[in-house]
């Protein structure tokens, strides 16, 4: 059996809040709605957003997982996020060959974005 896609789910406890920080900050359109639950897609990246269910014990957003995207400019939605959200860290070269930041979105989900550098002489070395 090989998969063919995935779509993480994200419990909010705000869907019109999460739909609007996801629509406005980070350019997701909003592919489907229904009572409790959404659909949205920027390019090949959706996500769904759902109310708590009432068949699992809910006290607030919380995961361990973090959420990694490939934007095509990464630069560009830096400048453009920086000072809308909270950012965990800023956008940063690593050594592992990839420019990124993190942010939190309005949940307190972990939201990674990086681009590969494509200059071998921007990669700083590993930290000892």
């Amino acid at each position: 059996m090989k998969m063919t896609k995935l779509a993480p789910m994200l419990t909010v406890t705000n869907m019109e809040e999460s739909i609007r920080f996801y629509r406005d900050l980070l350019g997701f359109e909003c592919l489907s709605q229904m009572e409790g639950w959404a659909a949205l897609r920027n390019g090949e990246v959706e996500i769904m957003i759902a109310l708590p269910n009432a068949h699992l014990p809910f006290e607030r957003p919380a995961s361990t997982a973090s959420f990694y995207f490939n934007p095509d400019n990464v630069d560009a939605l830096w400048l453009q996020l920086k000072d809308k959200t909270t950012v965990v860290y800023p956008i940063e070269n690593f050594h592992y060959g990839m420019r990124e930041f993190a942010i939190r979105d309005n949940s307190g989900y972990l939201l990674h974005f990086g681009q590969r550098i494509e200059d071998p002489s921007q990669i700083p070395p590993p930290e000892d």
